[in-house]
């Protein structure tokens, strides 16, 4: 049957949980009442093993099988985090907590972990142990990679690693699924370009950094269209422009830009980075200026295994028939990278309905997608380590 009975029985149950979560988000590794909460509840579901502080403030717990004779360990992965955003949705359980928001979906993210938990404790119809990770920090703070510094696969076995996020637009409780680059390497730049403030009203005594920075923009641009092959992917996007003047009649001194880079492959990313220091440099200088450059390399692209793309995308069809297994790529960044990174596994998509799209002040999670979600975690650890 598709979706696992208990999960059905439980839908309410799960829903207050979620909304608990929604009404108290906390950001980045501060993130402490929610992992208290999460060890609450992993706690009254009868699960002992349980590991605070992982990663500084993740949670992982581990729940055994009826046997272990395999030896084997599968990870299941959450994030808890929040953002910095002032909701707007008008919901009765909307954040408590000004200037914070569950603008993402990872409340419904944890809370479908915690469903599964208390599923699979309740049954055990496995051979091993599954490995709940509750991540922090997932909205740039890199919690997944600070979770595997602190020895997270080593330290618990774990052999193969799967995590899910919510898709907006896509049917509720659909899945998609893609081999290989499912989500974009996401890197920050910062470009200072100096020039000679002055008065507007004479701007031929003056050397305009306003002018340099606009011509930067435009010429970041050409890296899309002109450097990048036609068939690959690369976002380059300036979303901070910034002078030292907010005077209508003085050309700054100085302008600041930043922004990000978004990209599907190692090769492209080199050479994103190479042109964009070329393109800031020679375009500054032929304004008369100068110019610096800091950039940053953040989250690398979520890339599916191909094997665990096969065991996730199975599994999904087990809960929901017809899954998209060939989804688009996405340009948006994920730190599950960095666990894809050391070990095996897959992300997938999980559809969230029609609704405002993440990181928007009236995004809110779709609890129908929960029963899905829940099965999904169930379902892989049940078949990746099944009872002989």
């Amino acid at each position: 049957m598709p979706i696992k009975n208990r999960f059905a029985e439980t839908h309410a149950e799960i829903t207050g949980w979620r909304r608990h979560l929604h009404q108290y988000p906390e950001l980045q590794f501060d993130v402490h009442e929610t992992a208290k909460f999460v060890e609450e509840k992993l706690r009254s579901f009868g699960i002992t093993d349980i590991t605070m502080g992982v990663g500084q403030s993740g949670v992982v717990a581990v729940i055994e099988g009826r046997s272990t004779a395999s030896g084997r360990a599968v990870g299941l992965r959450a994030d808890m985090d929040a953002l910095p955003i002032e909701e707007e949705t008008g919901l009765e359980y909307a954040s408590k907590n000004p200037g914070k928001m569950h603008a993402c979906g990872h409340d419904g993210h944890t809370a479908m972990l915690l469903g599964a938990a208390q599923y699979l404790a309740e049954t055990r119809n496995f051979d091993g142990k599954a490995v709940l990770i509750f991540q922090p920090a997932e909205e740039g703070g890199g919690g997944g990679l600070e979770m595997c510094k602190d020895g997270l696969m080593e330290r618990w076995g774990i052999d193969e690693v799967y995590g899910l996020h919510n898709m907006p637009g896509a049917e509720v409780g659909s899945f998609h699924i893609r081999e290989g680059a499912l989500l974009a390497a996401t890197d920050e730049f910062e470009i200072t370009i100096t020039g000679q403030g002055g008065h507007a009203a004479a701007p031929h005594e003056a050397i305009d950094p306003n002018l340099a920075a606009a011509h930067v923009i435009i010429g970041l641009q050409s890296i899309a269209s002109r450097n990048v092959d036609p068939l690959a992917q690369v976002v380059v996007s300036v979303c901070v422009l910034r002078s030292d003047s907010e005077a209508f009649n003085i050309i700054p001194h100085r302008v600041t830009m930043r922004g990000t880079v978004r990209t599907l492959d190692g090769g492209v990313r080199d050479l994103a980075e190479k042109r964009l220091g070329e393109i800031v440099d020679l375009t500054a200088r032929a304004q008369g200026c100068t110019a610096e450059v800091t950039y940053d390399r953040g989250y690398p692209v979520t890339v599916n295994h191909a094997d665990e793309t096969i065991y996730a995308a199975d599994a999904a069809e087990a809960v929901t028939p017809g899954v998209d297994r060939a989804t688009p790529p996405i340009m948006a960044g994920e730190d599950f990278s960095y666990m894809l990174e050391e070990r095996p596994g897959a992300y997938i998509m999980l559809g969230n309905g029609d609704g405002a799209t993440v990181h928007h002040p009236e995004y809110n999670f779709n609890d129908d997608a929960i029963p899905a979600g829940c099965s999904w975690f169930a379902e892989l650890v049940e078949r990746r380590m099944p009872m002989v």
